[in-house]
């Protein structure tokens, strides 16, 4: 599995480094900064990788709120965090508030953008 995630922000490579800790062997951690062959291996352009988390796994590419699900899910100390936010409501709930964080997230660093 690879994970895409903005090592330039400083919140997105905070919350990143507490995941890289767990040494997950199966997960491969990419920085997306200007990367791109993070950009071929998505099928997604450096702003839409820098507007959200993205995944891949078996060759299928998850953005968002579900991608931390897929996250959590790989790593046994968060596993309760995908339980509980897998949940129908939570998940929307969830997807609402990461969506509004993410877009902040992006005004703040849209300035790395090489285009």
């Amino acid at each position: 599995m690879k994970v895409y995630f903005n090592n330039s922000c400083k919140i997105c490579k905070a919350e990143i480094d507490m995941y890289k800790k767990e040494q997950i062997k199966e997960i491969n951690w990419i920085d997306i900064t200007n990367n791109n062959l993070a950009e071929e291996e998505t099928s997604k352009n450096s702003k839409e990788l820098l507007r959200r988390l993205h995944v891949v796994e078996d060759e299928k590419v998850i953005e968002g709120a579900k991608a931390f699900l897929v996250l959590w899910k790989k790593m046994p100390k968060y596993r309760f965090l995908y339980k509980f936010f897998k949940l129908p409501i939570i998940f929307n709930i969830f997807s609402i508030g990461y969506e509004i964080i993410a877009f902040f997230l992006y005004l703040k660093n849209k300035k790395q953008l090489k285009h």
